[in-house]
């Protein structure tokens, strides 16, 4: 049985899908853009970018009744991979903040243009023990 996640504390869909699916024992989410929820903005630094991307993929995984500990896969895209150290660092201290036993695998990706001509999307798969 599949079960459409939505949360305010995430940015709302800007398109036809859907935050997030919960399938039971598994959390996907769609790709999360740092966009504040409250606000509507977007910070400008990447390091800023990173970090609510991030706060917006645990909303949404949250929203499932599920943690950042929880998360398995990450799949980071960037518009410059000369973020990637920038991004690597606010990742690290992510994790490390929400003390998780395992960093989650990951992919990260450098793509030519992103929604709202972001810097950054992240999105994640978290597993129900």
């Amino acid at each position: 049985m599949t079960k459409v996640l939505h949360t305010e504390s995430a940015p709302a869909a800007i398109g036809p899908y859907v935050q997030g699916v919960d399938l039971g024992n598994m959390v996907l989410t769609s790709g999360q853009i740092p966009v504040n929820p409250a606000t509507g903005e977007v910070p400008e630094a990447i390091a800023d970018q990173a970090r609510q991307s991030l706060e917006n993929v645990k909303a949404v995984v949250e929203s499932s009744g599920l943690t950042v500990g929880d998360i398995v896969k990450l799949t980071v895209f960037v518009k410059d991979l000369n973020d990637f150290g920038t991004v690597n660092e606010v990742y690290g201290q992510f994790f490390d903040e929400h003390k998780v036993a395992n960093y989650p695998a990951r992919s990260c990706v450098e793509v030519a243009r992103l929604p709202k001509d972001v810097n950054i999307e992240i999105e994640a798969i978290a597993i129900r023990k």
